[in-house]
């Protein structure tokens, strides 16, 4: 069974509030979920997230993966790093070996 922790809509039209919860990623956004987590509104300014991190930190160490908006509130709880990106490779800048050749040769 793959997991998610991702958003639930919840509030009136035009009035979003979310719940970040832990979901099979087959069941449907506003639909059965494993177990709540946290919330977030939108509408507050600056916006209002609440994250249980004990919850968050033992559900990704069981392999949920989260979606990208809740990873970017996940990083900016604090609770997972900002992931470390190697860098590319440079190409190979030097001129080429070239190979001795004497005139005799050609």
């Amino acid at each position: 069974m793959a997991v998610k922790i991702r958003l639930k809509r919840m509030g009136a039209h035009k009035k979003p509030y979310y719940r970040i919860v832990v979901a099979d990623s087959r069941a449907p956004r506003d639909g059965k979920f494993i177990e709540e987590i946290g919330h977030y509104n939108p509408l507050t300014d600056p916006a209002d997230i609440q994250i249980d991190g004990e919850k968050a930190k033992k559900w990704l160490s069981n392999g949920a993966q989260p979606t990208d908006t809740v990873k970017a509130m996940l990083k900016k709880a604090g609770l997972i790093g900002a992931a470390v990106q190697t860098p590319a490779p440079q190409a190979d800048t030097s001129p080429a070996p070239q190979a001795d050749i004497s005139p005799e040769e050609q």
